[in-house]
C-alpha cells in the first residue's frame, strides 16, 4: 500500500497564506476525489502567531469563494516536519530561506516556492501587510492547481 503524499504549506506566521493554501489545496484534492491520497497541513517559519487561528481576511476570502476553512492553529515548522513531509511549499523567497535554515539546507530537495508550480518565480504577496487577500487568493489558487497537476503524476 502506497503512502499518502504529504504536503506542508509554509509562510511567515501560518495565519494568512499557508492556511489559505492548506484550505484551497484540500478543497481541490477533495473535488477530484483524491483526499485519500494526500495529507495536507501548514506551518510558520516564525513563532509570532503560534496558537492563533486563520486571519479574518483569509477566512472571509475563502468563505466568499465557497471554500471550507480548515480548522487550524498556527505552529512552527520543525526539522521533524522536513523529515516527515514529501513537499514543503513556501510562499516567498524569505520563507524559503528560513525553511532551508530549519531543514539544514534542504538536503533532500523537498522545498519549493508555490508559484514555481504556476510557471512563475514570483512571491505570493503577504496580505498581512498589503491587506489584499484577493490577489493572494488568485496566486495561491494558481499555485495549488499547478502543484496538484504535478502531484497527480505521482499517483
Amino acid at each position: 500500500m502506497k503512502d499518502k503524499i504529504k504536503v506542508l504549506f509554509v509562510c511567515h506566521g501560518n495565519i494568512c497564506r499557508s492556511t489559505m493554501a492548506e484550505s484551497i489545496m484540500t478543497y481541490l484534492v477533495k473535488n477530484e476525489g483524491l483526499e485519500g491520497e494526500f495529507y495536507i497541513n501548514s506551518a510558520a517559519t516564525s513563532r509570532e502567531e503560534i496558537g492563533n487561528g486563520p486571519h479574518h481576511g483569509t477566512v472571509s476570502k475563502l468563505n466568499a469563494e465557497g471554500i471550507p476553512v480548515i480548522p487550524h492553529r498556527a505552529v512552527q515548522m520543525t526539522l521533524d516536519d522536513y523529515n516527515n513531509y514529501d513537499y514543503l511549499i513556501g510562499m516567498d523567497t524569505e520563507n524559503i530561506r528560513n525553511m532551508q535554515r530549519i531543514s539544514g539546507g534542504d538536503p533532500d530537495e523537498k522545498i519549493y516556492k508555490l508559484l514555481t508550480f504556476a510557471g512563475s518565480g514570483m512571491d505570493v504577496a503577504d496580505p498581512w501587510y498589503s491587506g489584499d487577500f484577493d490577489t493572494t487568493y488568485t496566486d495561491i489558487l494558481k499555485g495549488c492547481k499547478g502543484l496538484l497537476e504535478v502531484l497527480k503524476e505521482e499517483l
